[in-house]
């Protein structure tokens, strides 16, 4: 029986991020020794301030909050779902909780050793660089969201994988302090910390007679060791320095070095001659240098999102986002990548963005604050594809009420919407021109409706039907009880199973632009209006692509799974006929991305229309084989979905 208890947590923890990278043995050995915990609605796992535990959490089942106590009063500043880790800043940190966790509803937690994951993390870099993320830009739960991305480019020397929180960065770009403040083993600790005040450090390098490091002592080293321990300030430094000290040579890369402070739970790590302890001190790099090196890492804007409760500030990191991407794009990092970076960035945006909003307005709407509710993105964003901030898609769903609370809980939903969407658009975004957002009340709705919404759209398909589908078909969760977006999905699924005209419909639709090359092989353009001789790269590449992607992933019931090319990717698994074709038209969407958001930032647009003749050679003939797998997918699509019938 209990081999069977430890398979079940072994292939539970296996779909989640960090275990996903262990291999069954290492996943046996924390399956082994994981504490099964329940907790009862209202109950705290721990508070604010408690020292850590020899456990870091991941959630089972049900739903935590990570509460922080503000100005007296409770702010909720993560929901935990299901795979969600939690307590890692402790792990990695040794230190007190900054939040409280609640749990909301009955939950099942997964309570893993310290000591038995602390071996993986000292032998697996992925794992430990995963980790690494966290601890760089002070987020509080490890999900599944970023945990693959692509390989960067050859030509960048350090880029952390596995992870889209991760940093990179060139050697040339780390700073780090080469004026270190050392004093020799027998220095009293009052001569230290006057030096300390004097250089205005927090901590300073004990050494021998031949001036080798031996230990460091950092200003909370002082209060712990001494003040709190009461001991007087006669006392000599090599009494209470942490020792021996850990060393590197200054010019062994930023992954290295920060990876051994991440292993060994280092906030200081020494510099010497010849990187060991036998040799003089060169400099000395904190956790705080690492935060400054970054500038427009996505560790550090992430960092500062999490950290801002102040809309202006909130739109002035977006701005920096663009010039990420700016440099991403310039520099040719994978698609993948980041696509994954700039939504995750839209994702806290917009979850900053939900918090705000019930903080207005909770307090005025106590029971319908208590109603569960999902905030979903849509289209391009739902996708994860939105690299520009172009138009705005998206949704809530809450749980059913009573016929009596309907109209005040729809006006409390309502009000989210609407602060959400101001935030955003103070943020730089576009407002839908179809008006498909949370604040339309036709898009915020009981979950009841929306399977309604769906229901229509399959059964009677009509074009308005259709394009409805290509929008909210595409629906992510990113903020709420993801419950109710998992409800809408089983709704679907049931709709369409046996239903096969509604895929014959949503076929038609996908053929309606053919590949956009003309008979002569030039590019169609527009005839007319302001973009007349200009390229739609939306319409005419991208749409058709993404519908096909979407049809095909309807037509497989593949669940959970809504970028364009990790859909051709999934699809390519599944139909290994077709194989080459999938990763084409996978690979072909990337290019497209990629294109429409060069063209973006350069003109200042949505970037979707290009001017042919303004492209280089080999950029136009980098286009037009992208065109190629969407001419031979919808001849397949054709044939399968029987258009030549269809269509009479």
């Amino acid at each position: 029986m209990s081999n069977v208890i430890f398979n079940r947590v072994k292939e539970f923890l296996n779909r989640f991020p960090p275990f996903h990278f262990l291999d069954s043995t290492n996943l046996l050995t924390i399956a082994q020794v994981v504490e099964v915990r329940y907790f009862a609605a209202g109950e705290s796992l721990f508070q604010k301030g408690d020292a850590a535990q020899e456990y870091f959490f991941v959630l089972r089942e049900g739903s935590v909050h990570l509460i922080d106590h503000e100005y007296g009063k409770d702010i909720i500043v993560e929901v935990c779902d299901e795979g969600d880790v939690f307590g890692v800043l402790a792990l990695l940190g040794k230190r007190p909780y900054i939040l409280q966790a609640l749990a909301k509803e009955d939950s099942l937690v997964y309570a893993i050793p310290v000591r038995t994951f602390d071996k993986i993390l000292q032998e697996n870099s992925r794992v430990s660089l995963y980790f690494a993320a966290g601890f760089a830009s002070g987020q509080v739960v490890v999900r599944r969201d970023l945990s693959q991305v692509q390989k960067a480019r050859s030509e960048f020397k350090e880029m952390s994988q596995d992870n889209g929180l991760m940093i990179f960065t060139g050697q040339s770009d780390m700073k780090f302090s080469e004026d270190v403040l050392c004093v020799q083993q027998g220095t009293s600790i009052r001569e230290a910390t006057i030096a300390m005040s004097e250089k205005g450090v927090g901590s300073v390098v004990i050494t021998d007679s031949k001036q080798f490091p031996v230990g460091i002592i950092t200003d909370k080293d002082i209060r712990n060791r001494v003040v709190a321990a009461g001991l007087g300030y006669d006392v000599l430094v090599e009494s209470v320095m942490t020792t021996p000290v850990i060393t590197r040579r200054k010019d062994a890369g930023f992954a290295p070095l920060y990876l051994t402070m991440i292993k060994n739970r280092l906030h200081h790590l020494i510099f010497t001659e010849d990187g060991s302890d036998q040799s003089p001190v060169t400099g000395i790099l904190s956790d705080h240098d690492i935060l400054l090196s970054q500038g427009n890492s996505p560790a550090v804007l992430i960092n500062a999102l999490m950290n801002t409760w102040e809309v202006s500030e909130m739109a002035q990191v977006r701005n920096r986002a663009e010039r990420l991407l700016k440099y991403y794009l310039e520099n040719e990092v994978g698609m993948e990548f980041i696509a994954n970076i700039i939504s995750e960035i839209n994702d806290i945006i917009i979850q900053r963005a939900v918090q705000i909003a019930k903080k207005k307005y909770d307090e005025a709407h106590p029971e319908a604050s208590k109603v569960k509710f999902c905030f979903l993105s849509l289209g391009s964003e739902g996708r994860e594809e939105q690299l520009l901030r172009t138009d705005l898609d998206n949704a809530i769903v809450y749980e059913d009420v009573p016929a009596d609370q309907a109209e005040a809980v729809q006006a409390y939903m309502l009000l989210i919407g609407n602060e959400v969407i101001d935030i955003l658009l103070h943020c730089g975004f576009e407002p839908c021109p179809g008006d498909m957002m949370a604040n339309n009340p036709k898009w915020c709705q009981p979950l009841s409706q929306w399977k309604q919404y769906f229901s229509d759209w399959i059964l009677v398909p009509d074009q308005k039907a259709l394009m409805h589908a290509t929008i909210f078909f595409d629906y992510r969760p990113v903020y709420g009880h993801k419950a109710l977006s998992d409800a809408m999905t089983d709704h679907i699924y049931q709709e369409i199973a046996g239903k096969s005209v509604f895929l014959n419909f949503l076929a038609k639709n996908a053929l309606l632009n053919p590949a956009p090359l003309g008979f002569f092989k030039n590019f169609i353009v527009e005839k007319s209006g302001e973009h007349r001789d200009k390229f739609d790269i939306k319409l005419r590449a991208m749409m058709p692509l993404a519908d096909l992607g979407r049809l095909l992933v309807l037509s497989h019931r593949v669940v959970g799974i809504n970028n364009t090319f990790r859909r051709f990717e999934k699809i390519a698994t599944l139909e290994p006929q077709y194989k080459e074709l999938m990763l084409e038209a996978g690979k072909a969407y990337e290019i497209l991305m990629r294109m429409r958001a060069i063209e973006g930032l350069k003109s200042g647009s949505s970037g979707r229309y290009i001017q042919p003749d303004a492209l280089g050679k080999l950029q136009r003939q980098l286009l037009k084989n992208a065109f190629a797998p969407i001419d031979e997918l919808q001849r397949i699509m054709s044939v399968r979905f029987q258009m030549e019938y269809f269509n009479r």
